[in-house]
């Protein structure tokens, strides 16, 4: 009897443990935290191990093609793309490119949602094209391995959507923690990239899985930094202004690489050729250049720790950074797998090295070696791109452990941030799903006010009317009549601001007797203004502080000139856009998860006038099989669909199907067509 119950004891123990445990918020994120870090250090260690067999096998293979000299290296690449082109397209398409991007779909669309499989796939098709030649990056992959694992384990326990998203995201530091030897690094990528949040929510367990995976890391890798660099410190404050014109060239180079990355993958995209066999030519492409550079190829780590040590001519430096940027975009635009952060990196390494050595030429002595420049311009460019400045400062000073630089990589990386978020708002990892209606940062923006610049919501000058301030009270009352404007900008003889002249300003001149003066007498003067690059929330603030109803919009530079006016009607239809706008992100994301969780693809598809399918009822009309008519859009109004819902022209039909019968719903509801064997619609 004591068996059976110390038996009851243990099991009523164990229970109260769990329950304590679930129940424990702290728990349960430290214990996933832990799991996820050693899991994606153990993973990194692996994917590393496949690089280098991989490299070691293609290696091998080259010279034995029977190809004369170096040729061989033109179908590495090639041979690469063939065998990852066909796992991609057919297994796993989440594999393809770099990788980043899929993770923060993955967060915006399907709640931190990824399939187990992606992380054996990425790892598989990432080192097949770095081992083969191809210009790509190994952190990518890392990240998106990471983020797979700790989404497959929050799924596995049935965590919610909030503890997914953060262990996803605890694998993207991981990931990026073991593979630098960047914890910090890896910390802040995943809340500065992954989930564009600085705040503490998730800050905890991101930190216990990079620190984790980092010494996992170490422990097998080693605990050397990523690349050993001599000592370089800041020369003199006079050098400061050559490490602005740096952080200028950084950003123009980090635009650059976004829209090589974009234009060659659009290309890609549109050409009509079989998907799976383009990663092979673009593996093609890759290998020309290679043979002709062969510092593009790969992950260009050799080419980094060649610049930083001042060991590249300067011409050869200068031809490497658009080699550079058009191997990767041919690497991955074509479909092939692997990560943009180390090509950014060895884009910047090059860029630098070039010009420090045209500052050293020009002032001889008082800049520092090309390798300190070659140092800042891996973070500037990389910040640029990513958007991430805080990112590219801590993890340069962990991969290289030296502190002197410090002061000029932080004004070089703030420097081409700016430059290149003024040439292209969205960053090299969203760029690509924005055209596809994801805004993955748009649900962050709680206060749409705080969304819309001024400059989007006012009226601008040319469709304004204006009044000189020697306008005489009586033409001033008839403009008033004329316009029905309750107030109008005053401007002087220069056309710049003088005042603001309101009904009511002329009401109490009328009251007065004072109808002789000029417009100029009765105006405005101290007048508040607002400027085009403030937000929406910081002009309502004006607004309620002295209850006016305009307010002039001027230029920073010169406050006298007018570029429109902002009015409370005007705050108001760009706040009902943005609703708009917001409300049809919501439903295109909506639609994504659907179409994620289903296989499917919702299709819109509008009604003509000569359609066949034009005012017949939907039992009359014979559906394909992998077909759900899920809603009717028909004048602003949603219709249910029922077997004698009538189809009317104009009418919008939301359907969810199968992408291979997409284009036979068509066909049957364009002209009754429906294939052999399945009769037309209404006979």
């Amino acid at each position: 009897m004591l068996a059976p119950s110390l038996r009851s004891r243990g099991h009523r123990a164990a229970a109260a443990l769990s329950r304590a445990f679930w129940s424990s918020e702290m728990a349960v994120s430290v214990a996933f935290a832990l799991l996820v870090g050693a899991g994606t250090g153990l993973g990194t260690i692996v994917f590393v191990r496949m690089i280098a067999s991989a490299e070691g096998l293609f290696g091998f293979l080259g010279p034995r093609l029977g190809l004369p000299g170096r040729t061989y290296v033109i179908l590495l690449p090639t041979l690469g793309g063939l065998l990852v082109g066909p796992l991609v397209h057919f297994l796993v398409p989440e594999a393809k490119g770099n990788g980043i991007p899929q993770v923060l779909t993955a967060i915006a669309t399907q709640r931190g949602r990824i399939r187990g499989i992606v992380a054996l796939a990425k790892a598989v098709t990432s080192a097949i094209t770095i081992g083969s030649g191809g210009s790509a990056g190994r952190e990518g992959p890392i990240v998106q391995i990471g983020s797979a694992l700790g989404s497959a384990i929050g799924q596995l326990f049935r965590l919610s959507e909030r503890r997914i998203v953060h262990l996803l995201a605890s694998g993207a530091a991981a990931g990026l923690a073991a593979a630098f030897n960047a914890p910090i690094g890896g910390a802040m990528f995943a809340l500065e990239v992954i989930l564009g949040d600085l705040g503490i929510d998730a800050f905890g367990s991101i930190v216990i899985a990079a620190v984790t995976a980092s010494v996992i890391g170490r422990v097998v890798l080693g605990d050397s930094p990523a690349f050993s660099v001599p000592p370089y410190a800041l020369k003199s404050p006079v050098e400061l202004v050559f490490y602005i014109g740096l952080g200028v060239a950084a950003g123009l180079a980090a635009v650059a690489f976004m829209k090589a990355m974009h234009s060659v993958g659009g290309a890609f995209e549109a050409w009509r050729f079989p998907p799976y066999l383009k990663p092979a030519v673009g593996g093609l492409a890759v290998g020309l250049l290679g043979f002709l550079l062969p510092q593009v190829l790969g992950t260009g780590v050799q080419t980094i720790t060649e610049a930083l040590n001042g060991r590249l001519g300067l011409a050869l430096l200068a031809i490497l950074v658009p080699a550079k940027i058009l191997a990767t975009s041919l690497t991955l635009g074509s479909g092939g797998s692997g990560g943009d952060f180390a090509p950014a990196l060895c884009i910047g390494a090059v860029l630098g090295g070039a010009y420090g050595q045209l500052v050293n030429a020009v002032a001889p002595g008082v800049a520092a070696p090309s390798g300190a420049y070659a140092m800042v311009g891996m973070a500037a460019v990389f910040a640029g791109a990513a958007r991430a400045p805080i990112t590219a400062i801590l993890i340069l000073f962990e991969m290289t452990r030296d502190y002197r630089i410090i002061l000029p990589l932080m004004f070089a990386t703030v420097v081409s941030t700016f430059l290149a978020e003024r040439l292209e708002p969205d960053s090299i990892y969203t760029a690509g799903l924005k055209r596809r209606g994801i805004d993955v940062r748009a649900r962050k923006d709680q206060n749409l006010m705080r969304a819309i610049l001024v400059e989007e919501a006012m009226t601008p000058l040319a469709d304004l009317t204006t009044v000189p301030k020697d306008m005489p009270l009586p033409e001033l009352a008839r403009l008033f009549q004329e316009t029905a404007h309750h107030g109008l900008i005053v401007l002087d003889e220069r056309s710049e601001l003088y005042g603001v002249v309101t009904l009511a300003d002329l009401e109490r001149a009328i009251e007065a007797g004072r109808m002789e003066l000029t417009v100029g007498d009765i105006c405005t003067r101290d007048v508040l203004t607002a400027y085009p690059d403030e937000t929406l929330d910081e002009a309502l603030r004006h607004f309620g502080a002295l209850d006016v109803g305009r307010i002039p919009v001027v230029e920073r530079a010169n406050p006298r000139r007018v570029l429109g006016l902002l009015r409370r009607a005007d705050i108001v239809r760009a706040y009902s856009h943005a609703l708009i706008e917001r409300d049809q992100r919501e439903q295109h994301l909506a639609r994504l998860r659907l179409e994620a969780a289903t296989g499917a693809s919702l299709l819109e598809i509008t009604v003509q006038a000569g359609d066949a399918a034009a005012r017949k009822r939907l039992w009359q009309i014979p559906l394909p099989e992998d077909c759900v008519i899920i809603s009717i859009h028909r004048r602003g109004r949603v219709v249910v669909p029922r077997g004698n819902t009538q189809l009317l022209p104009g009418d919008s039909i939301i359907a969810l199907v199968h992408p291979s019968v997409e284009e036979r719903l068509r066909a049957i509801l364009r002209d009754g067509r429906t294939g052999a064997g399945v009769p037309e619609a209404g006979r």
